[in-house]
């Protein structure tokens, strides 16, 4: 998995491009869906398998646990003060990101995306991202170093380019 903060890093620059658009409520809420999906990690403490549908990387990294949080946020529109549909789908893709992301990753086993449908772990052909130790004291090695650059260089830099790419075409348009 990548590091909690780069998860968040979609959020980030979604809001960096589409600012006004985004009001800071519902940036603060998809940056937190954003990272949501590992909280499963909780489980280790109580005994649950990785491998298991409410394992890490199960049934909160698939794309049904990010509709059904996708609908909620649309329950919520009026207190993030926006639009029920673009609650839902900055939920929904800030939750996919999550997924998407985890299944870039070198380690683990996989994300169930599909999840109730299929159990199946899955992970990308290519995944450049190194997965993250869940140890904070493995984190601060030389493997650590390792997965902040290659998080810099694979997550960070696309999201900010891309975002700075959008908020020029959203200036263009305006001036």
């Amino acid at each position: 998995m990548p590091t909690i903060i780069t998860h968040a890093v979609p959020a980030l620059a979604a809001r960096f491009a589409l600012k006004r658009a985004f009001p800071i409520r519902l940036f603060l809420l998809t940056a937190f869906c954003a990272i949501l999906p590992d909280f499963d990690t909780i489980g280790f403490r109580f005994g649950v398998q990785y491998g298991d549908w409410l394992g890490h990387r199960g049934f909160s990294h698939s794309l049904f646990f990010a509709a059904f949080c996708a609908g909620l946020a649309a329950l919520a529109a009026p207190v993030l003060r926006c639009r029920r549909w673009l609650a839902a789908v900055l939920v929904f893709v800030a939750i996919a990101s999550h997924i998407l992301l985890d299944a870039l990753t070198s380690g683990g086993l996989g994300v169930a995306a599909f999840w109730p449908f299929s159990d199946e772990r899955f992970f990308f052909p290519w995944r450049p991202i190194r997965v993250s130790p869940f140890s904070p004291r493995a984190f601060l090695s030389t493997r650590g170093v390792a997965v902040l650059v290659s998080e810099l260089l694979w997550v960070w830099l696309p999201c900010f380019a891309l975002a700075l790419v959008c908020r020029k075409i959203r200036a263009r348009r305006a001036g």
